[in-house]
C-alpha cells in the first residue's frame, strides 16, 4: 500500500493552508470558462485517466485537479478562499472535518442524482444536503503476523493490550496534529475511554513506548516491520484495507492483520463549492464520482471502500473485511472539541 492518507493536519494546517498545489490550471470559480470543472481534493486523489476522458467526453467538461493536502488542510483552504473560491467541487472532505466546512457555508446544498441507499446512509448528520459519500475506511492497529510468531507472542487484539508491558516498544503511530490517520487513531481512544479517560490512556501508552512519526508513510513504510515496512515495530496504525498489499507474489495470504475492534471509520465526502460560476458543472462531476464505473474504480486508485456499494476486488473481499462496531464519535462534538483535544494530546505526549 503506497497512498499516503496522511499529512499535514490540525494544529498546523492553518498555517499550512496557504500552500497549495495545483495540478492542471488554477482556474475555479469565477473562470469564464463554464465547460472546465476544477476539483480540489486531497493529495491521495487517483482517479483513473481513462474514466475521467470519458466523463469529459460524454459530458463536454474538462477536468482539472487541484490537491492541496489532507482533509484538515483542504477544510481550511476552503474556508480561507471562501471570498475567492480557487475551485467549483470538492473532493477528500471526511467526517473529522466535515462540519467544520459545512458550519463555514463554504459548501452549497446539493446531494448526487447517483447517490445509492448505501451512500445515503454514510450521510454526515446535520449535512444529509450538502455532501454526498464517495467513499470510506476504517483507520486500525495493523499487526505483523509473522513477527509474532516467530517471538512466539500473541498478538494485541485490542487497545487495552497497546499499554500491557508485554507490547511494550513495539508500537508506531503518525501523530494527531500531523496526519489524518493519526487524528483517526486519536479519536478512536477518545470513543474507546470517554473524555476523562482518553488522557490518562496516552499516558500510559507513551510509557509504554509508542512512537509517533509525522505521518503514515513514515510509521508504515519505515518503523513498521512487515509489509513494505523496513523498522523493528511489529504493531502499526494504518488502515482495514492494508492487508492484501502484503500478500507475497506467489503467494495467496497476507503477512498482515488488522484489529477489526480497534478501528474509527474515515467517509470521504464531495460537496458543490459555495460561490463557484459552475455549478451545474460541479453538480455532474459529483453524480460521476457518485456512480457505479467510478465507485468500482475507488479500491485500487484510492485505497478506500466504495460508498454505493459497488463490489469489491476479490482480494478486498477475502483480505479486507471492515469492522462490523467501528469505534466513532459525532462529528458536531468532533467540531466542538477538535482544537481542545489536540492541544490535550500534544500536552499529553510531550511528556
Amino acid at each position: 500500500m503506497s497512498k499516503q492518507r496522511a499529512a499535514v493536519a490540525g494544529l498546523v494546517v492553518i498555517a499550512g493552508a496557504a500552500s497549495l498545489t495545483a495540478c492542471g490550471v488554477d482556474s475555479g470559480a469565477g473562470d469564464d470558462d463554464s465547460k472546465t470543472i476544477t476539483v480540489m481534493s486531497h493529495d491521495s486523489w487517483g482517479a483513473p485517466d481513462e474514466l475521467i476522458e470519458q466523463f469529459e467526453e460524454e459530458s463536454g467538461y474538462t477536468v482539472k485537479v487541484q490537491t492541496a493536502g489532507d482533509a484538515g488542510e483542504v477544510a481550511n483552504k476552503l474556508i480561507l478562499t471562501a471570498d475567492s473560491p480557487t475551485a467549483d467541487v470538492i473532493y477528500g472532505i471526511d467526517n473529522t472535518y466535515g462540519m467544520r466546512v459545512v458550519n463555514a457555508n463554504v459548501i452549497e446544498p446539493y446531494v448526487a442524482s447517483t447517490a445509492t441507499d448505501e451512500a445515503k446512509e454514510l450521510a454526515l448528520p446535520g449535512a444529509e444536503d450538502q455532501l454526498t459519500a464517495i467513499d470510506y475506511g476504517d483507520v486500525c492497529l495493523n499487526v505483523d503476523d509473522a513477527w509474532f510468531a516467530e517471538h512466539d507472542i500473541d498478538p494485541p487484539t485490542s487497545l487495552d493490550d497497546l499499554i500491557d508491558p508485554k507490547y511494550k516498544d513495539l508500537f508506531v503511530t503518525p501523530a494527531a496534529s500531523t496526519s489524518s490517520p493519526g487524528l483517526a487513531f486519536l479519536l478512536a481512544t477518545i470513543a474507546q475511554y470517554g473524555e476523562d479517560g482518553w488522557q490518562d490512556y496516552w499516558t500510559k501508552l507513551m510509557d509504554n513506548g509508542a512512537k509517533l512519526t509525522s505521518g503514515w508513510s513514515d510509521a508504515y513504510s519505515v518503523d513498521f516491520s512487515g509489509g513494505e515496512g523496513k523498522g523493528a515495530r511489529p504493531i502499526v496504525l494504518s488502515y482495514a484495507s492494508s492487508p492484501p498489499f502484503t500478500i507475497p507474489e506467489g503467494e495467496s495470504e497476507p503477512t498482515t492483520s488488522a484489529v477489526l475492534n480497534t478501528c474509527f471509520r474515515q467517509i470521504e465526502y464531495a460537496g458543490v463549492i459555495a460561490g463557484t460560476d459552475n455549478a451545474e458543472g460541479a453538480e455532474a462531476f459529483i453524480d460521476f464520482l457518485a456512480d457505479t464505473p467510478f465507485q468500482e474504480s475507488i479500491p485500487d486508485t484510492m485505497f478506500m471502500y466504495p460508498a454505493s456499494g459497488a463490489a469489491l476486488p476479490e482480494l478486498w473481499a477475502e483480505h479486507a473485511p471492515l469492522a462490523t462496531d467501528p469505534l466513532s464519535v459525532d462529528p458536531k462534538e468532533i467540531e466542538a472539541n477538535r482544537d481542545t483535544w489536540l492541544k490535550e494530546w500534544a500536552d499529553v505526549t510531550a511528556g
